[in-house]
């Protein structure tokens, strides 16, 4: 990505030539942000699409009782605000800085050109919301269907695809996730997430740290997030 961390899966850059992809963000200006700071606010009638090269932001909403939702996190590749810019729409979620993070900011104008001068930018763009809607149905269907220590599981396994490195030790996920962050995407309590990870790390299927989770036994977490018979015991 031309000096920019490589692309996430899913994310719109991944599937973009270089050429599409220079063309991209040669049509933007680019902008830093601070761990912390808002890249997107909810609400904001701003139509501004950016494109993120290098870091992590999460992507959240606050419901009527002041809980805040978190819906995912994106990564270097992924596009903020594209259907705020392609529906005129209010944002309807924020994206905050989890890390220092590079992005490039196209005007909703600017945005909605490329996507009409670059066909294949415009299919790269469905793509990305088709894999969005994608997780937001299996998040559905695994809240209904499993409880909240199998929900866990899913949730790891699903960032150990997304976002999982492989080691000698076993898959990590470098990210800045809390308790309450995996509590509030599977819509749980924090605490029952807490127990459900504290079972995890007995059984040495998981470590958690700071800025850091280690899943052990891959093969065991997803037996566990499947219900199979024995699926937290070591074959």
């Amino acid at each position: 990505m031309n000096g920019h961390d490589e692309a996430a899966e899913g994310a719109l850059l991944a599937y973009l030539s270089e050429d599409d992809r220079e063309y991209l963000l040669a049509q933007g200006v680019r902008r830093r942000f601070r761990a912390n700071d808002f890249v997107l606010m909810e609400g904001d009638p701003s139509d501004h699409v950016h494109v993120l090269v290098s870091g992590w932001v999460r992507v959240s909403t606050v419901v009527e009782d002041g809980r805040e939702v978190l819906f995912g996190l994106r990564g270097p590749g992924e596009v903020l605000g594209d259907l705020a810019a392609i529906n005129g729409w209010a944002r309807t979620a924020s994206c905050r800085a989890i890390e220092p993070c590079v992005v490039f900011q196209l005007t909703g104008a600017q945005f909605l050109a490329v996507l009409r001068a670059r066909p294949e930018i415009a299919i790269a763009t469905l793509k990305t919301v088709a894999v969005r809607l994608r997780a937001a149905e299996s998040a559905r269907v695994d809240s209904a269907a499993f409880d909240v220590s199998r929900r866990v599981a899913v949730h790891l396994l699903r960032l150990a695809e997304e976002h999982g490195r492989t080691t000698p030790e076993g898959v990590v996920i470098e990210a800045a996730l809390s308790q309450a962050d995996i509590a509030a995407q599977i819509g749980a309590a924090r605490r029952t997430v807490a127990r459900a990870l504290a079972m995890l790390r007995q059984r040495g299927i998981v470590e958690t740290g700071r800025r850091r989770i280690l899943i052990r036994r891959l093969r065991v977490l997803r037996a566990f997030a499947r219900s199979e018979p024995n699926g937290t015991q070591e074959p």
